[in-house]
């Protein structure tokens, strides 16, 4: 008998580890074939908003090392997320966002945010001034493709950049601006099907100085969701990020929908 319990702490003792904010950014849908999990909270506005809601048992990197909250100006490296427009539209957003899922609209890729990141986690919480004047508002000209999304990205992220709105969205637009949409995803007029791979492999086609490790392309139920870039805090380079790359979508088969 004890060498049967011997034995079982040895196994239990040797089995890998895992941090609790691993996953913290698509709460590990469709990462492993044939998992069956539910999907991520979206949000009211725009694109889906899986990293801005993460599991309860998976806190910040702050969190986990015992700070109550985020100070804002302090983080690694910069994500930018890129949302499938019609995965959205055809996911119930025509509900949400009119304009961007009208008609003919097609859009392919949106910018869903510019978020904060440290190498394990990321800030959240940063205290500040959440509101934003309709002159900023207005100054934005199509960077996001819903207000009200702007307006929560500014909360959930902006804020924790430590620098002013108008300062912050400048770096959005310079973020979205040093990344070349692959010419196959600009806004194709028929369905998909494409690997994971296939969608990176254009990324890194399109963008000479992108490399393998500094982005994941993230889906949900085998539905092509977003293309996430690392890029430095100055927004000069594309940087590794181990952390957001292991997240990237496991299906073999991802779809591609097209805009309507």
């Amino acid at each position: 008998m004890k060498f049967l319990w011997a034995a079982l702490y040895l196994a239990i003792s040797a089995a890998p580890s895992f941090a609790a904010g691993d996953c913290v950014l698509d709460r590990c849908a469709d990462q492993a074939p044939g998992a069956d999990q539910a999907p991520a909270q979206e949000s009211s506005h725009g694109a889906s908003s899986s990293y801005d809601s993460p599991r309860n048992d998976a806190p910040s990197y702050n969190a986990r090392r015992g700070g109550g909250g985020a100070s804002a100006g302090r983080f690694d490296f910069y994500v930018l997320a890129l949302s499938w427009s019609p995965s959205f539209c055809a996911g119930g957003g025509a509900t949400r966002s009119r304009a961007q899922c009208a008609s003919g609209a097609n859009p392919g890729f949106v910018v869903h945010g510019l978020w904060p990141q440290y190498a394990y986690g990321y800030p959240s919480r940063c205290r500040g001034n959440d509101f934003l004047p309709y002159s900023i508002l207005s100054g934005l000209n199509g960077l996001y493709p819903d207000e009200g999304l702007a307006r929560h990205e500014w909360r959930q992220h902006g804020l924790c950049s430590g620098k002013p709105p108008l300062s912050y969205f400048a770096d959005v637009r310079a973020a979205r601006d040093s990344v070349t949409i692959p010419q196959a995803l600009k806004a194709p007029r028929d369905d998909k099907t494409l690997s994971p791979l296939d969608v990176q492999r254009a990324f890194l086609d399109a963008n000479p100085r992108l490399r393998p490790g500094m982005m994941a392309v993230t889906c949900r139920r085998g539905v092509l969701q977003e293309a996430r870039i690392c890029l430095s805090r100055d927004l000069r380079d594309f940087v590794a990020c181990p952390q957001v790359a292991r997240q990237s979508c496991a299906s073999q088969d991802l779809f591609v929908p097209a805009g309507r």
